[in-house]
């Protein structure tokens, strides 16, 4: 009889579990990660978009307001490799959680600040957590997607990096309307409160989560990667040290990022000073370059086949040819410089954006491409973190220099950095003929 019970009990468990089964789970999950990503944005970028009132209203000169921004990168910087390495180490969901509470504090503390100091404490504090945010892509990709699927996932989650930029202008313009610059901080840090809740409940790992079915689940783990292996911090980083694969992937990231802290802290001021836009005028046209960075994002993956189809190409050479691609497109940031239009200039920034997008969804790809699942993290983290190096000085050069000699010199170099970024990315991960063979 209790053979039976026991048996009958199973069954109508099964029968529940089947009936929860989600088609397709995994671009689900893609779903709420590129969410959290977004909000992500929306609170890194509320600083940008503020920028032209907070240095009125606080006094702040445009070399601290270079300081500010540097914290908040020299953070990103520093933490990207140890947020990598705690997320192998404890797990995504744990990981991701931990550091998305904390940026979204920090981005409510913002409200309370008083000087430009202030600020750059609390930016340098919000760096660190959201710092979690690129080796998380990673991680997302590499657990949940086989590795035929992979290209299209990280031009898809690439997609959560530039949406949140994109929505950022006319969300921050509106609550800053209705509650003032320090109502705009708190509106969007309970916004990425309001994520962390949805992540804590939907979120679990392929092997545990409950609406995962088995032929899924079995798709996902196609490859038969080995079982990832949990090193100690410095012992992982001396190990990647030593792939010259890292190289031909954190060179092109090195010379890539400062485009992209270019559109994310300094072209409102920019469309300010140089074409005298105010701040709804900027809300109206800064969000463009983020759009086509996220149609970016999304052709990325399917540009891999067409280099696949049209050329033959195996995969990791169609992701190093469409980011090549993406470099070209760059040299629109070098024509800027050419023009007086204000509209122009949104236009080419925006192609700038739309390459750029290429490139950062594809050097994401390479890393889950070319590293265990183990590593996948802690790389993308050091990978960032190169990239943010770049990003730092660059923002600093900017602070030193913008009102004295302009935004054009800086215009022209961002415009010719990446094609430098190909040439490494070619010598060190492209396949020769011989290993296609």
């Amino acid at each position: 009889m209790e053979k039976e019970m026991s048996q009958g009990i199973n069954q109508e468990m099964t029968a529940v579990k089947s009936k929860r089964v989600i088609r397709n789970l995994r671009w689900w999950v893609l779903v709420l990660f590129l969410m959290g990503v977004t909000v992500n944005y929306i609170t890194r970028n509320s600083l940008g978009i503020l920028a032209p009132e907070l240095k009125t209203s606080l006094g702040i000169t445009t070399e601290q307001y270079s300081w500010i921004v540097g914290a908040f990168q020299l953070a990103y910087t520093l933490f990207q490799p140890l947020c990598g390495w705690l997320i192998d180490v404890i797990g995504l969901k744990l990981g991701f959680l931990i550091c998305a509470s904390l940026w979204a504090l920090m981005c409510i503390f913002h409200a309370g600040a008083g000087s430009w100091l202030h600020l750059a404490i609390l930016r340098f504090l919000m760096g660190g957590a959201e710092a979690a945010a690129t080796p998380a892509n990673a991680k997302t990709l590499g657990e949940w997607f086989p590795k035929k699927e992979r290209p299209v996932a990280a031009g898809w989650a690439g997609v959560g990096f530039s949406i949140g930029a994109m929505l950022a202008p006319p969300i921050i313009y509106f609550a800053h309307a209705t509650f003032g610059w320090q109502g705009a901080f708190l509106f969007t840090g309970i916004l990425a409160l309001g994520w962390v809740v949805l992540w804590w409940l939907f979120y679990y790992n392929p092997e545990q989560h409950p609406r995962l079915s088995k032929e899924e689940l079995a798709f996902i783990k196609q490859d038969n990667e080995p079982p990832a292996v949990k090193l100690p911090f410095f012992t992982a980083l001396k190990t990647v040290s030593k792939n010259k694969r890292f190289y031909g992937i954190a060179i092109p990231a090195f010379m890539a990022e400062p485009a992209w802290a270019v559109m994310s802290f300094w072209v409102p001021l920019y469309l300010a000073k140089e074409h005298g836009m105010d701040l709804k005028q900027i809300a109206m046209f800064a969000w463009l370059p983020f759009l086509a960075a996220d149609l970016g994002s999304i052709a990325s993956g399917y540009l891999t086949k067409l280099y696949v189809s049209w050329f033959g190409c195996t995969r990791v050479n169609s992701v190093v040819a469409s980011s090549v691609t993406g470099a070209f497109l760059m040299v629109s940031l070098a024509i800027v410089t050419l023009t007086r239009d204000p509209y122009i200039t949104i236009v080419l920034i925006s192609i700038g954006g739309f390459g750029h997008q290429i490139i950062s969804c594809m050097l994401s790809a390479l890393v889950v491409e070319s590293f265990d699942k183990g590593q996948m993290a802690t790389v993308n983290g050091m990978r960032g973190s190169c990239a943010w190096i770049a990003s730092f000085i660059f923002s600093l050069i900017i602070g030193v220099t913008a009102d004295k000699i302009g935004f054009n010199p800086l215009f022209i170099a961002m415009g010719f950095f990446d094609l430098i970024g190909a040439f490494f990315l070619i010598a060190f991960i492209a396949e020769r003929r011989a290993k296609r063979a």
